[in-house]
């Protein structure tokens, strides 16, 4: 079995890691940079646990090198998706299954949904709606991605907490391909259940998301003392509410409440983030795959979600004022 893990950051590199070490796949590596430098020259390096793995997945900056595979895991973070999906067509055969381990809304979400919005493609995460035609959602294998990986120095992964990673089909099936790639991963030392209704998964973790990263961003505090606040943790917990109702309107029902929601993120403790980090480190932050996608599918189905849309304003220009909004940075490239 074929596997190539597009962008072997932080996530990608924790996967490629482990599934390289159980020698049950033929695992390779697109990524660029020093980090390709030091992998290619070292081999790719994870510390978790306590312990520390050395493996040597193939490297490479350039797709074509690799042909078609049996499962391509794409881990580029969703603004650099649309960039990047003309090489990833070069992985592509007939059967390749595409398992986007990104965060936030995915260009094929009303991919099989059912109802008045299937098949409808969002701007905010699919400007003219490229992706859908490039990486067809017929391929995908939805992913919600959990643990806490950074990459502390070029081909050096940390993993802190959590090795579990839900999958399931668009249209809820218990397709051969997801359970193929569930149990390759089982086989990797992670937790890969399969979801029938991955969309619900993908809220769960997206409530988060859409509050407490943009809050960390704008106060430039880290979790714990968001949520320790009570002025900025009720202004999370209505931008979940604002956000389940939008889901509910979708079809969707969340298996928790929104004060369990928030009980679960205290638990994380003194946590940055990702998109506060970005901000700190000058790199393109998560928005619209966060938070933007959620208000554009507020207007679709007519949910009011005025809190989402003044924190979305707010970090917009933030971010467009650090040099660190994913268009700004696309048009320096």
């Amino acid at each position: 079995m074929k596997v190539c893990v597009f962008g072997a950051g932080a996530i990608g590199g924790y996967l490629a890691a482990k599934l390289s070490a159980t020698g049950t796949a033929e695992v390779s590596c697109v990524a660029r940079g020093p980090h390709l430098a030091a992998m290619r020259a070292n081999g790719l390096t994870l510390r978790s646990e306590g312990q520390t793995l050395v493996t040597h997945p193939r490297c490479t900056d350039d797709a074509r090198e690799l042909g078609p595979q049996d499962f391509v895991v794409i881990a580029v973070k969703a603004h650099s998706l649309p960039a990047a999906a003309p090489s990833i067509q070069h992985l592509l055969g007939e059967r390749t299954t595409l398992v986007p381990a990104i965060n936030g809304v995915p260009w094929w979400y009303f991919y099989k949904s059912g109802g008045p919005w299937e098949d409808t493609r969002l701007e905010s995460v699919d400007p003219g709606g490229k992706l859908w035609d490039l990486l067809p959602p017929r391929r995908v294998v939805g992913c919600i991605v959990y643990p806490a990986t950074e990459v502390v120095a070029p081909g050096v992964i940390e993993h802190t907490y959590s090795n579990r990673f839900d999958l399931g089909e668009p249209d809820g099936s218990k397709s051969e391909r997801v359970q193929s790639f569930s149990q390759l991963m089982i086989k990797a030392g992670l937790r890969a259940p399969v979801r029938p209704r991955i969309r619900e998964n993908l809220w769960v973790k997206l409530w988060g998301n859409l509050s407490f990263n943009m809050i960390c961003a704008l106060t430039r505090s880290p979790l714990d003392a968001v949520i320790a606040n009570p002025e900025t943790r009720a202004l999370a917990r209505a931008m979940m509410v604002e956000g389940q109702a939008v889901a509910e309107k979708l079809g969707v029902k969340l298996p928790l409440d929104v004060d369990a929601r928030i009980a679960g993120a205290a638990e994380v403790g003194a946590h940055k983030p990702s998109t506060l980090v970005d901000l700190e480190r000058g790199r393109p932050m998560e928005i619209d795959a966060l938070l933007g996608a959620v208000v554009e599918m507020a207007h679709l189905t007519s949910v009011p979600t005025p809190r989402c849309e003044s924190v979305l304003a707010l970090v917009r220009q933030l971010a467009r004022s650090a040099g660190a909004y994913p268009e700004l940075a696309r048009a320096r490239a």
